[in-house]
């Protein structure tokens, strides 16, 4: 991990340098992410900026390995480990000898009560292997002494040494039976032999997949080390796609910023807007309805009553004059007499019936009420709904007009962002992360050709290993080979017939061979089971206690133990790195980081030593650039839709008058008849009168006075009442008065309505929409702070997960796995297994080919059975 720790030092020189900048780094930020205000309203998403991709770089290393057919023996290993070590990996009694044991191992110490348990539990965990390997060195030291004790006591003709051979009935039965034993011993040998080769040959074999490995994997390291640079510059330069979108917004404020505002618009306020209006535009409409039904009802009534007071008027002179006329008739004299003057005094009592009826001249004059009709009828209501929604049609425009100093400030905004974007350039030269990689590019073209110098060595001690194996397998094989031609000398030179003392020289041969074996074996075994047994004790333990918790990352629990290696120190690995044990950086998780392709900067938690968002934060979002976005402001409170003097007319319109109006006495009036009485009658009434007075001159008076009212009444009454002039008139004016009575009531409460709608259109116009243009306006500068804000997010997620992707680390992890555990120890241990079953059956083989080297070896000696008169004797 040497050249690992080399190069994040590398990687991260100069982030460490400036303990005040880490220590506003580590304040700031958590301030700026408590700053987060909170909103009733979720902004409108930001539009999303593509950066493209940052350049990856492409790994050859495939850090896995499948070990063909060999793996069923591997397996087959493995589950024989697990029956002699079946307990799970101690982690925490490895962490508890290593951390009382940390100062040196000590004899003295081991009487203490804990590491006496330590030890009591590291035996029980190796029990399985303290067993076997007792058994292997109990057979290491007894077989020689069995084997010297065998051969003295064959010497002294004991132990099968006797050359001969008793006579039994199952001799044959006996011969087959170890014949097939052997047979079988040796073919499980050969078994053996050839699991033992198979391993040996399989290291040769894999050393070729270690150089692949080690190729690849600096391969790896060199296009980690070319690639970064180049990652940085191009994350770097990706500053300028946020700033010309930024740029590019605040130069089309107006139809963006308006379009945005506009839509909004229409989807939250006009259609209240449109209620608002229609109400408003309904009730205008109903008032400018009612108002010129009040001008007509005014103009009518006003032409009525100038027509009817002008009949009227004539009427009332001719009444007039008649009524002077008669009256000066009626003081004639002649009216004086006895007779006569009650009759002229009668006729005088009736005089006032010489009248009109309706005085339409007392009537009030309505033309000051016409004059405020017609001066309100002057104002446009009407286009109060289409100045509604002219007040926001033209959003953008207005947009465009009140953001003028944003367009205006663009220059000195660019000149803004490309200094930010020269610092962010600055910054990323100010590491020599780019000479410092190509130093290390020279570093490992240089270790790969020191480690390639080693393999000649490696192939020479490799063939030098092979030999050696061979040669150990040489002996096993060895013992077969006699075995074997033991076997087929015996069984070809064995005959029936011939007598023990009498067998061939093939059979003897094949005897002899056996015997051979079995010394050979005694002599070889003892070596063997010796190298098995210390190749079963280290390639078990480095399998159980190294392979295994590899394979799981148990071993990285261990090494990321709190406080492991010090107690002052908490964790190992930024201990060593960045000389900072309080980091919380693992072994474990660097591991699982760079499995997954991750970044160096987020596998090595380089945040914690300098927070490249902080930094971003701060460089490209700065104080200078937030006043001018904050200059952005637009605004809808001067939209009127209806002037004071509009206002001021409406209101005049409700105190036209048109309230005052006598309208009892315009219709009392036109109840009432033309005149006081019926001039037809009075006329006849009059003759009837004229025809009591004596003849004379009194009396032609008086009928023609009768003759006169009844003149006026066809000349003046009658057209009044019948002439369709006349008639329309009254009916007009009757009309008129009651519709004027009607309408007055409502004149004050519909104007009062008029203003009401109104003042809601502009309250809804000029509050809520200026709301929702507040809103869309503070929406649109977040946008712009959204660009950076994704900027700083990509440069945080590409240094997460893209630049400087770490996938190598845990390749040279995963290929130091295989190379040892999977090419070697497999191999090693595989290969104790065949031969430590080869030598477990040498034990049996022994045995088999001592017993059955007598059927074959030629006797010096045989039992000899004559005739005799105790054939009894024979049977025994």
């Amino acid at each position: 991990m040497l050249w690992t720790s080399w190069l994040v030092l590398l990687l991260c020189w100069g982030a460490t340098t400036s303990g005040e900048q880490q220590a506003e780094e580590r304040d700031g930020t958590p301030v700026e992410a408590r700053a987060e205000p909170q909103r009733q309203r979720s902004p409108p998403p930001v539009e999303p900026l593509d950066f493209g991709f940052v350049p990856a770089a492409v790994y050859d290393t495939h850090a896995y390995f499948e070990p063909g057919p060999i793996g069923l023996l591997f397996h087959m290993v493995h589950a024989f480990l697990y029956v002699v070590q079946p307990n799970t990996f101690p982690k925490d009694l490895i962490i508890k000898v290593i951390q009382q044991n940390m100062g040196g191992i000590k004899i003295e110490e081991w009487r203490k009560p804990d590491n006496v348990v330590l030890l009591l539990q590291t035996i029980y965990y190796e029990a399985g292997f303290l067993i076997c390997a007792t058994i292997g060195i109990l057979f290491v030291v007894l077989v020689p002494i069995i084997a010297l004790c065998f051969c003295v006591c064959r010497c002294c003709d004991n132990c099968g040494g006797e050359m001969h051979q008793r006579q039994r009935k199952n001799v044959d039965c006996q011969r087959g039976f170890y014949t097939a034993l052997l047979v079988a011993t040796s073919i499980f040998m050969s078994l053996g032999v050839f699991i033992a080769y198979a391993a040996n040959h399989n290291v040769s074999a894999q050393i070729k997949n270690t150089r692949r490995l080690i190729n690849t994997n600096m391969r790896d390291l060199k296009t980690f080390a070319n690639n970064t640079p180049t990652q940085i510059e191009y994350m770097t330069a990706q500053y300028t796609t946020a700033k010309n979108k930024v740029l590019s917004d605040l130069d089309n404020i107006g139809p963006l910023l308006g379009g945005r505002i506009h839509s909004q618009l229409e989807r939250e306020v006009v259609p209240s807007l449109d209620n608002a209006l229609r109400m408003a535009g309904a009730k205008v409409e109903n008032a400018i309805k009612a108002m010129r039904e009040t001008k007509e009802a005014l103009e009518n009534v006003s032409s009525s009553l100038e027509v009817l007071q002008e009949g009227t008027a004539k009427l009332q002179a001719s009444l007039s004059g008649e009524r002077a006329s008669l009256s000066n008739t009626l003081s004639d004299p002649a009216c004086t007499n006895g007779a006569v003057s009650s009759t002229c005094n009668t006729i005088r009592s009736t005089l006032a019936q010489l009248g009109i009826n309706s005085d339409y001249s007392k009537l009030p004059d309505v033309n000051h009420a016409l004059v405020n009709v017609n001066t309100v009828l002057r104002t446009d209501l009407s286009n109060i709904v289409q100045k509604g929604y002219s007040s926001f049609n033209d959003t953008p425009q207005l947009v465009k007009e009140q953001t003028k100093n944003i367009v205006s400030a663009l220059p000195r905004v660019k000149g803004m962002l490309d200094k930010i974007g020269i610092e962010i350039n600055g910054f990323s030269k100010m590491f020599p992360v780019e000479a410092s990689l190509t130093n290390f590019t020279v570093f490992l073209t240089q270790g790969q050709k020191n480690i390639e110098s080693f393999y000649p060595q490696i192939d020479q001690m490799d063939f030098y290993r092979w030999v050696s194996c061979v040669a150990v397998l040489c002996m096993v094989v060895l013992v077969l080979a006699f075995n074997t031609l033991g076997l087929l000398c015996g069984v070809c030179g064995y005959d029936e017939q011939v007598t023990p003392t009498t067998r061939g020289c093939l059979s003897n041969t094949g005897g002899n061979l056996l015997m051979a074996g079995v010394g050979f074996s005694f002599i070889s075994v003892w070596v063997l089971m010796a190298i098995v047994s210390t190749l079963f004790v280290i390639g078990g333990n480095v399998e159980k206690m190294v392979c295994e918790p590899l394979a799981n990352r148990q071993l990285f629990k261990i090494i990321d133990t709190p406080f492991l290696v010090h107690p002052a120190k908490k964790n190992f690995l930024p201990g060593m790195l960045f000389q900072n044990p309080n980091i919380e950086l693992t072994l474990g998780g660097m591991y699982r980081d760079c499995y997954e392709n991750n970044g160096l900067y987020h596998s090595l938690q380089l945040e914690t030593m300098f927070n490249i968002n902080s930094f971003l934060n701060r460089t490209v979002y700065n104080k200078d650039l937030a006043k001018v976005l904050e200059g952005v402001q637009v605004d809808l409170q001067d939209v009127t839709l209806l002037e004071q003097a509009g206002r001021d007319n409406l209101i005049n319109f409700a105190n036209s008058g048109i309230g005052h109006i006598n309208y009892e006495a315009y219709l009392t009036e036109l109840n009432k008849g033309v005149t006081i009485s019926d001039l037809l009658s009075f006329s006849t009434d009059l003759e009837a009168q004229a025809d009591q007075l004596p003849r004379g001159a009194l009396e032609n008076a008086l009928k023609g006075h009768a003759s006169s009212i009844r003149q006026i009444h066809r000349d003046q009454v009658v057209p009044m009442e019948q002439a369709m002039k006349y008639v329309k008139a009254r009916s007009t004016l009757s009309q008129s008065i009651k519709q004027l009575q009607r309408m007055s009531n409502d004149l004050t409460v519909k104007a009062t309505n008029i203003l009401s709608a109104i003042d809601a259109a502009e309250y809804l116009i000029t509050h809520n929409a200026s709301h929702v243009v507040k809103r869309e306006t503070k929406g649109f500068t977040e946008n712009l702070v959204g660009y950076f804000k994704q900027y700083t997010a990509w440069v945080k997620h590409s240094l997460s997960s893209e630049v400087a992707q770490c996938k190598p680390i845990s390749n040279i992890v995963d290929s130091m796995e295989i190379i040892g555990c999977s090419f070697i120890v497999d191999s090693v241990n595989t290969f104790w297994f065949g031969l430590g079953g080869c030598c477990v059956l040498l034990i049996p083989s022994i045995i088999v080919s001592v017993k059955l080297a007598k059927y074959y070896r030629r006797m010096d000696t045989e039992d000899v059975f004559e005739e005799t008169t105790y054939p009894w004797l024979v049977a025994l």
